[in-house]
């Protein structure tokens, strides 16, 4: 069996928190190893049991929390966990409560933690192109600032996404984003005729530095490429394959 690997920043140093991958759970068929997804078409027990290994390796009181992602921008303060039936839709999460394990999935899409330690607030995001456009992030460093976090004093690190290199787009993509800003033609660059390729970490990151974040960072580490190490919807697609799994994000506070 496959070690669990726990991807963790500098940037978080001293949180509970990590960037999982596939490696170490117990799923099956296509989605197998560590999928963490209520929502991949796996066997709901292995779910459960991969959560479980997550939650002992990174934070072991804790109590796992997760929402049900739409690809909005949508931020909601957690101040106890709900059950997994009940989860709000939303695409990111904040908390002042220690013993609130935070945390997002992913299948190329850009899983983002940040904390301020002075304050003791802490968030985590999901920002896939559409929530990352529309300002997932801002939205959560808002929420966090609700809770008494200033922006200048917040980490953030950004994990294991779909890199440029993976993420071919069409014309109609890039006008989204040279219409929103025209600063925003510099993430793409020239592919195949009426094609570029998307570099969704940069432009997460330019979000966040806009936002006044300071410290941020990112971990340069492309999911679709890497079948042994991430799941990824862009692979499964192109593959024709009937399901996909997720990999999982998280943090809490000491």
């Amino acid at each position: 069996m496959a070690e669990l690997e726990v991807l963790r920043a500098a940037a978080l140093s001293g949180l509970p928190h990590g960037f999982l991958g596939r490696r170490g759970g117990v799923s099956r068929g296509v989605v197998a190893g560590l999928n963490a997804g209520l929502g991949a078409d796996d066997d709901p027990a292995a779910v459960a049991e991969n959560r479980r290994r997550v939650i002992a390796a990174v934070a072991a009181d804790a109590r796992l929390v997760t929402v049900y992602q739409v690809h909005s921008t949508r931020c909601v303060a957690v101040a106890e966990p709900w059950p997994d039936d009940r989860r709000p839709e939303a695409d990111a999460l904040v908390t002042d409560r220690p013993g609130l394990l935070l945390g997002v999935v992913t299948a190329d899409c850009a899983p983002v933690l940040l904390a301020d330690r002075g304050a003791g607030v802490i968030g985590a995001a999901h920002a896939g192109w559409k929530g990352a456009l529309g300002g997932v992030t801002d939205a959560t460093i808002a929420a966090m600032e609700a809770l008494g976090a200033k922006a200048e004093r917040i980490a953030a690190a950004i994990g294991p996404c779909i890199a440029q290199a993976s993420y071919e787009v069409d014309e109609a993509f890039r006008a989204r984003f040279v219409a929103a800003e025209s600063a925003n033609a510099a993430h793409f660059a020239s592919g195949r005729p009426g094609h570029w390729q998307f570099d969704l970490e940069g432009y997460v990151a330019q979000r966040l530095a806009a936002a006044g974040i300071a410290t941020i960072e990112r971990t340069a580490t492309d999911t679709c490429s890497q079948e042994a190490r991430f799941f990824s919807f862009r692979r499964a697609t192109q593959r024709g394959e009937a399901a996909y799994g997720r990999q999982i994000s998280v943090i809490a506070l000491p």
